[in-house]
């Protein structure tokens, strides 16, 4: 109930509606995992493009869709493709091209419907494959309006130069990026992978270089703004400040359409609530799907609220502070 919107759509409606009384927005996220017949995938993409469709007739409080390739296809085949050490057989082949299909229909739906759309980042052994299709949709679809956004996780010390590389490749060929900057939400599965298989670990070392190469991205996206549109994907109040103070100093009005700020639903609504109080655009990230399946998802965020330092004793703390405050003004 913290963390997650329900079972189906309908039950995920009533969130809906009392997020947007406070002028936060919705990303409704389908957040269904270890999926693995065709037939699963199939379902899937169904019900993300009925996510869309609820999106398009919510009056602006479904700001965006959203999914993971692995929903919509295996993920032991998007590893093999991407390490390019072994030719794909004819069957994988198929199943490939079932998945580039699959994300050609949820975007195609998101074109018809004019329903901006993230792709959500997954672990480094396949995120290079899911970067090289969101950059293909993108070519295709970014180039009169931002419609399809890629996830960089900054957590990942190669990817503040990736970041800019796209940049650099889309302005040559152009069209637009969409960016979702988040800090990363596998570290403990990266470094477990890296060391059983001998290779460079490829999340920073420490917690401080993470934010630094995570706020330059934000000052570079910010400095480029014509260019790419931002999904600030963050918990954290200093990058949530830097972001307001460099808007304000190139005159980026809090109501901008390239610059959205989004949380998960149950954490960090401090940061949520009071950016949409002063006119900022604000989504909730609300995960939804059959409990069996969304299991891993919330496993996954009550590991994240506790491994912030202090952060369920201190947004506890705060809501105490504002009991008493409302108490005392009574």
């Amino acid at each position: 109930g913290q963390f997650c919107g329900g079972e189906d759509l309908s039950e995920c409606l009533k969130t809906v509606d009392e997020l947007y009384n406070f002028q936060v927005g919705t990303i409704l996220d389908y957040s269904v995992e270890g999926e693995d017949t065709e037939e699963d995938f199939e379902n899937t993409a169904s019900e993300i493009i009925k996510t869309m469709e609820v999106a398009a007739g919510s009056n602006g409080k479904i700001p965006f869709a959203v999914f993971k390739v692995t929903g919509i296809g295996n993920k032991d085949l998007l590893s093999k493709r991407q390490s390019q050490l072994n030719e794909l057989t004819d069957e994988e082949k198929e199943s490939y091209s079932k998945i580039i299909t699959r994300i050609q229909r949820i975007i195609s739906r998101a074109d018809e419907l004019n329903v901006p759309v993230l792709i959500d980042a997954e672990e480094s052994w396949i995120q290079d494959e899911i970067d090289a299709i969101a950059l293909d949709f993108m070519q295709l679809y970014n180039k009169e309006r931002i419609l399809v956004y890629n996830t960089y996780q900054l957590y990942r010390w190669e990817i503040l130069p990736e970041l800019k590389n796209h940049h650099e490749m889309a302005d040559k060929i152009g069209f637009k990026i969409g960016a979702k900057l988040v800090r990363g939400a596998y570290i403990e599965k990266e470094r477990n992978n890296a060391k059983e298989e001998e290779y460079k670990d490829p999340v920073h070392k420490t917690k401080e270089l993470t934010d630094f190469d995570f706020n330059e991205a934000v000052k570079y996206c910010l400095e480029n703004v014509n260019d790419i549109s931002i999904v600030l994907g963050t918990h954290n109040e200093a990058s949530s400040k830097l972001c307001l103070e460099l808007m304000n100093q190139k005159n980026i009005q809090p109501s901008d359409k390239r610059v959205y700020f989004a949380q998960l639903l149950g954490m960090s609504d401090n940061i949520s609530f009071n950016l949409a109080k002063y006119g900022y655009n604000v989504a909730k990230y609300v995960p939804y799907g059959p409990i069996e399946s969304v299991m891993p998802y919330l496993f996954r965020r009550a590991a994240e609220n506790s491994s912030i330092a202090g952060q369920s004793s201190r947004e506890f703390l705060m809501l105490k502070r504002e009991i008493r405050r409302r108490k005392k003004t009574k």
